[in-house]
């Protein structure tokens, strides 16, 4: 490798390594930099997908092992988009959706207290439980079967522990940019076990706080579906301007005719609606997201 691009290389491995919080204690000092510049300096020009990846003029699609990936040793991680050490590209964003995390973290181990600001952070354990503690006072434990919300505004400080010492914890941590910057930060979770629904897709987020789910400032809604047997239907957009990014957790599906397995991602955007179907055994994740960033 020559001198300039070992240098290029390197500078973007120190500026991306930097949004991972690495910490495994409480208290230990941040670089005070704004989790939201950092993100929002490295989205794609039109904040679309890159053409490269686009399968047609309106779908782009991520397998699963093409995602990004790193050990840390009581952290395993794939990276759906560019986080911390990996840097792809091509791999920025989806519309306001900045980052898909699929983490599994060791028992007992975790991020020790870390900042964010103006993004909202969305957390869904898959297994095990995950411990939160913040700045605003809160304390819980996050389980499988719950979603917690975190809108980082003016600026949040907390960790995240893996609470049991017996088993790992596994969960997807979602951020997007939101439509609101510098608002009061705020903290909800809400279990969805009395709202899930067997072979339906059923609210868990959106921008309205009346709505079944957690809400947040952005105009986005987010479903679950848990399928086993074949499940036919078609998704129709909240908004007029809006893609869906579809995560595969279990299982397979067809999506507006993708073929889809297990942490196959797929995004599809300038469409008012599109078919799924789902096969038995089955557990996906539809977000849909405005496309530009305001």
């Amino acid at each position: 490798m020559n001198r300039k691009n070992f240098i290029k290389k390197s500078i973007i491995a120190g500026l991306l390594g930097s949004i991972l919080p690495v910490a495994t204690k409480a208290g230990e000092k941040s670089d005070g930099a704004s989790t939201y510049h950092k993100l929002m300096n490295q989205v794609g020009f039109n904040h679309l997908p890159n053409e490269k990846e686009i399968k047609t003029m309106n779908t782009v699609l991520h397998k699963a092992n093409t995602r990004g990936s790193a050990n840390h040793g009581w952290l395993e991680v794939n990276h759906t988009f560019s986080f911390a050490n990996y840097y792809n590209p091509e791999r920025m964003n989806f519309g306001v959706l900045r980052v898909l995390n699929d983490d599994k973290i060791s028992p007992s181990r975790g991020f020790g207290m870390h900042p964010h600001d103006n993004m909202e952070i969305i957390s869904i354990p898959l297994e095990g439980a995950l411990e939160h503690k913040d700045n605003m006072g809160n304390g819980a434990v996050v389980r499988d079967g719950d979603v917690q919300v975190m809108s980082a505004g003016t600026g949040i400080r907390h960790s995240e522990f893996n609470a049991k010492s017996d088993q790992y914890v596994k969960l997807l941590q979602i951020w997007l940019f939101p439509n609101k910057k510098s608002v009061k930060p705020r903290y909800d979770q809400i279990s969805i076990k009395d709202i899930e629904r067997k072979n339906e897709f059923y609210q868990i987020l959106s921008p309205n706080a009346d709505d079944q789910g957690v809400w947040i400032h952005q105009d986005a809604w987010f479903y679950l579906g848990e399928f086993d047997e074949s499940f036919n239907t078609r998704y129709e957009i909240n908004k007029s301007g809006n893609g869906v990014y579809a995560f595969i957790i279990e299982g397979t599906a067809e999506i507006a005719g993708q073929a889809l397995e297990k942490r196959d991602g797929f995004g599809i955007w300038n469409v008012e609606d599109f078919e799924i179907k789902a096969n038995k055994n089955s557990r996906i994740l539809l977000m849909e997201v405005p496309m530009q960033i305001s």
